[in-house]
């Protein structure tokens, strides 16, 4: 296929079928960012009222930058994979006091910044600042597997696919390239059951000539992610329960939540559940009875979450450094997990009173 083919035929389909979305054909190399770190490994049907939301109340990277890290976590809550949160703020904070508040365009200086890899350096720069650099993800790759026919995603074939996008990437509009091929993953050629008979590239693509999209590329079978049972309980002090916060380092990283942890093989979840409390407290608590169970699901495993009431047994509970005694009606103030609030929408048609 002659680089005119491919180039002309995707960006003239884009330009008349792209969705109209409040992050594209913008010039706002910071709302251009954003976006990108808020549509990792997330739909853009699930990122637009977050993103919307987001630069209403954070419509600079000044402000962002300025802003409690706790707030927008609180913001962020729902949206999932809370350390691209926690790194996009390190990283406003750079840009503000390194670079004047400028999204540097120079491809080492951003690709340094916290929480920016290669896709995302390059979705910016070729979107935001006009740079011919190939942003490739999941969309990307499927899209040009099928066109020259790779059924396996190797390093060797993973090079001829960046070597087929370097040749033919519109060098005075890269973003729209780049932006074209995506939304055609997207809209057209989708994993399954592809759309080929709308696809503006399928006159030459050799997936599409055997016959047999969907075999291209292979997928690969995953295995089942491990499942674990998790305790956690909410332990009243009068009219509050205790919370506390997690640490700066690992899985969601300053959020709230209650006390408790995994169930070992063999305990009970009563017993469980004592255990971690005195681990974690220095005191076991009365467990006065169970509030209910929630499934959820995360990246590489899923859990089963059981909550219980409680209240404190004869020994005071030893608050951590960054913990709190708070009302119901006060949970709106302080970011928790999605497990979490599966759990408050129980007590809610429940009620909280013991």
């Amino acid at each position: 296929m002659q680089k005119n083919n491919f180039t002309l035929s995707i960006v003239t389909w884009y330009n008349k079928q792209k969705r109209i979305l409040p992050f594209r054909d913008i010039d706002d190399p910071y709302k251009i960012w954003l976006s990108e770190i808020m549509l990792q490994q997330t739909q853009i049907e699930t990122v637009i009222p977050f993103f919307l939301k987001w630069v209403s109340k954070y419509p600079t990277i000044k402000s962002v930058a300025n802003a409690d890290q706790e707030l927008l976590l609180k913001l962020w809550e729902g949206l999932g994979y809370y350390s691209r949160c926690r790194n996009f703020h390190k990283a406003t904070k750079i840009v503000v006091g390194k670079h004047g508040g400028v999204i540097p365009d120079n491809w080492l200086e951003f690709r340094a910044l916290p929480g920016v890899g290669d896709y995302t350096a390059a979705a910016v720069l070729s979107i935001a600042y006009n740079q011919p650099y190939i942003a490739i993800d999941g969309n990307v790759k499927r899209v040009i597997a099928r066109i020259l026919g790779l059924k396996n995603l190797s390093n060797r074939n993973m090079s001829r696919i960046k070597n087929y996008l370097t040749m033919n990437i519109l060098t005075d509009n890269p973003g729209d390239f780049n932006q074209s091929i995506m939304e055609l993953g997207a809209k057209i050629c989708s994993p399954r059951n592809p759309y080929c008979g709308k696809c503006p590239l399928s006159f030459n693509c050799r997936a599409f000539a055997m016959g047999v999209p969907e075999s291209y590329p292979l997928s690969i079978k995953k295995k089942k992610p491990p499942h674990y049972e998790i305790v956690a309980g909410l332990i009243w002090r009068e009219d509050r329960f205790y919370i506390q916060k997690r640490g700066d380092g690992g899985m969601l990283a300053g959020l709230w939540e209650f006390p408790g942890g995994k169930v070992e093989d063999g305990e009970s979840l009563t017993d469980a559940l004592r255990r971690e409390i005195k681990e974690e407290c220095g005191a076991k608590p009365k467990i006065l009875k169970k509030i209910g169970e929630i499934k959820h699901a995360y990246t590489h495993f899923s859990i089963t979450f059981h909550g219980f009431h409680c209240e404190e047994n004869g020994t005071t509970i030893r608050c951590q450094q960054n913990s709190k005694w708070i009302k119901p009606n006060q949970i709106d103030e302080f970011p928790f997990p999605k497990a979490n609030h599966k759990l408050f929408s129980i007590l809610e048609k429940q009620g909280w009173d013991v």
